[in-house]
């Protein structure tokens, strides 16, 4: 009997959840071996082409070479320079159009700086040492500490701390992004140093007058230091929450029992204090012998101490290496049996390598459905942009419009230079939920446009300084704004609505006005900070269905939050069984009122495994299937 008990469990899981799968798939983006990052055109082509895989989070490099990629005011107040002098990023800001793009096909965006605390490569410090001696990481003997080729500064001097956590927050002030990492390099710091001033003569006065011991490997040391390292990162998170609680804090370090001994990295203190929201370690090896060493020693060291945020770093391409999809499916395989539910690659040309193969392979084999992120709770951050175009029944055209045999979004766009009868183009786009939404339009520009084209954002409140419209010109003959482009930022309630116009007004007998597709997208940064899924006056509607929602989190432990809604008055019995339909805890048994209801599940006395949650409501019943990590 039991044997088609767990059939039935499995068919009506396959069933109910598999809209529900909950994985991390990630992606480095570098500037170095790529040239992704040095084109608006290829960094949209390249975002499309991650959405249609299955990713949903990016590492984009902000931070390399002792250099920022984005146009920077701190670094430029330190350095005299706003960004680094490279093709595609000193005339560009190339962090915006990737935010931009990727957050257009729901994809989440993590800035990631890759340097950290190293300052250069084999350049005896490079810019950063000349201008600032003092931060300088050195060796018992004095000298500049470089390991495997990379200098390095010192991660607990104070100045060194506030530069770095300095570029990040303007990088959170600036942007609108999903949250930020550092890896093996922050923070880090090779275990070798620690010898320069600062840091002796802190140490000293936190022991007694006593100098640091001679060898770097002695164990109070190490943890002295790695401890320094420890309560910057926390420091860290509460600067980064205070801003927004919302900003993942990410780190991928390298694995546990290299990195703390090597680098001072203690991830695993990382992941019991919970300073990090996502932990990815870099289990980059070449075979499957030494990839289940390093995912099977990682997770017996760290994973156990805050399981859900845990996933593995993958090593997809490192110069003309390519990791054949036999031995990647193997390594998916290996993390799916430890319940690790998910992974990222370095890096993106790894996917696009051999005709698109590996991603190709990913998408076919295990990425086929579209999968939420696990830590943000069965919620969606970055739902996909609304997106018309100008022929769409939603956008409406007053008066004398013709097609115009110019590239756009799609295939043409339209024009008119009428300038005795009133024109406009009348955009209406279906809004998802109540926030605040930027505004887009599709920027196709040329000479003959006009320089002063007027649009009018309208909005569900007052946002415009007490009025429901702004009025907004904008040059469609800059030649440098091509692409989706910003027009401004409204309020709007979900439904079907008017977003904006574009007319004739102002037009000049010379020139022209066009109008291609538009676009809106959630604005994170604006408060009120809502999170997709979970609508204003939610809990004061009453559901039209019965419904059993994912726990969350999932995988969870001990605690999860189970959540279910009905659309009567009746007898509500919802409890948690294992694999084989055995009853374990009976959390609800009793009649119950239409509404939304929520229940914590706690499962301390329970093993890691698979269990499931089932609501009987009258002669109905749902189920979901949740996983237990300890």
């Amino acid at each position: 009997m039991k044997k088609y008990i767990v059939l039935f469990f499995v068919v009506v899981f396959s069933n109910i959840v598999s809209s529900q799968v909950e994985e991390f798939r990630g992606v480095w983006i570098t500037n170095v071996d790529s040239k992704v990052l040095e084109t608006d055109e290829k960094v949209a082509e390249g975002m499309d082409y991650l959405a249609s895989i299955g990713i949903n989070v990016i590492f984009p490099v902000v931070y390399n070479k002792g250099y920022t990629l984005y146009p920077s005011e701190v670094f430029e107040s330190h350095f005299k320079v706003k960004t680094l002098q490279a093709n595609g990023f000193m005339d560009r800001d190339f962090l915006e159009r990737v935010i931009i793009e990727a957050h257009r096909n729901g994809i989440e965006v993590i800035p990631w700086f890759e340097f950290g605390f190293s300052t250069s490569y084999s350049e005896n410090g490079g810019h950063i040492i000349k201008k600032y001696p003092d931060w300088a990481l050195k060796d018992r003997s004095g000298n500049l500490v470089v390991k495997n080729g990379f200098d390095w500064m010192s991660a607990i001097h104070p100045e060194v701390q506030g530069y770095m956590t300095s570029l990040i927050l303007e990088v959170i002030d600036k942007y609108d992004i999903d949250g930020i990492q550092g890896d093996d390099r922050l923070p880090a710091m090779p275990s070798i140093g620690g010898y320069e001033d600062y840091t002796v003569e802190l140490y000293k006065s936190e022991n007694g007058g006593l100098e640091p011991p001679s060898s770097y490997t002695n164990p109070s040391w190490k943890k002295w230091r790695a401890d320094k390292l420890t309560q910057y990162l926390s420091d860290l998170r509460d600067s980064i929450k205070a801003r927004d609680e919302n900003i993942i804090i990410s780190s991928s370090p390298t694995p546990y029992y290299w990195g703390y001994n090597e680098y001072l990295q203690d991830s695993k203190q990382w992941a019991k204090e919970k300073l990090v929201d996502n932990l990815i370690p870099q289990l980059y090896q070449y075979s499957m012998t030494d990839y289940n060493y390093a995912l099977n020693t990682t997770v017996s060291q760290v994973r156990s101490e805050y399981p859900e945020v845990f996933f593995a770093g993958i090593l997809s391409k490192s110069g003309s290496y390519v990791i054949d999809t036999d031995l990647l499916g193997n390594m998916i395989e290996a993390n799916r049996n430890k319940n690790v539910m998910g992974e990222c690659f370095f890096f993106y040309e790894g996917l696009r390598a051999n005709n698109n193969r590996l991603g190709d392979y990913l998408k076919e084999n295990f990425y086929s459905e579209k999968a939420l992120i696990p830590y943000r709770k069965g919620n969606v951050r970055r739902p996909k942009a609304a997106i018309v175009n100008e022929t769409d029944e939603a956008v409406t055209l007053i008066g004398n419009w013709a097609e115009y045999p110019m590239k756009g979004y799609e295939e043409k766009i339209y024009r008119t230079n009428d300038t005795s009868d009133y024109a406009a183009a009348e955009y209406n786009l279906t809004v998802s939920e109540n926030a605040f939404y930027d505004v887009y339009i599709y920027a196709v520009p040329n000479t003959p446009w006009h320089d002063k084209a007027r649009y009018t954002l309208y909005s569900d409140s007052t946002t415009f300084n007490g009025a429901d419209s702004l009025v907004v010109l904008v040059d469609q003959s800059n030649t440098q704004l091509k692409g989706w482009q910003k027009i401004g930022t409204t309020y709007l309630k979900s439904g079907t609505k008017k977003v904006f116009k574009l007319d004739n007004s102002g037009l000049q007998t010379d020139k022209y006005i066009f109008t291609d597709a538009a676009m809106i997208m959630i604005n994170r940064k604006i408060k009120p900070s809502v999170v997709s899924g979970v609508h204003e006056n939610k809990k004061k509607e009453l559901p039209q269905s019965f419904e059993l929602s994912q726990n969350y989190p999932n995988p969870f432990n001990p605690e999860t939050t189970i959540e279910y809604s009905i659309a009567n008055r009746d007898h509500v019995k919802l409890s948690v069984v294992d694999i084989l339909g055995q009853e374990l805890n009976v959390l609800v048994d009793e009649n119950k009122s239409a509404g939304n209801y929520k229940v914590k599940f706690d499962g301390k006395n329970l093993p890691s495994g698979i269990y499931f949650s089932k609501l009987n409501f009258g002669n109905k019943s749902k189920i979901r299937k949740m996983m237990l990590i300890k």
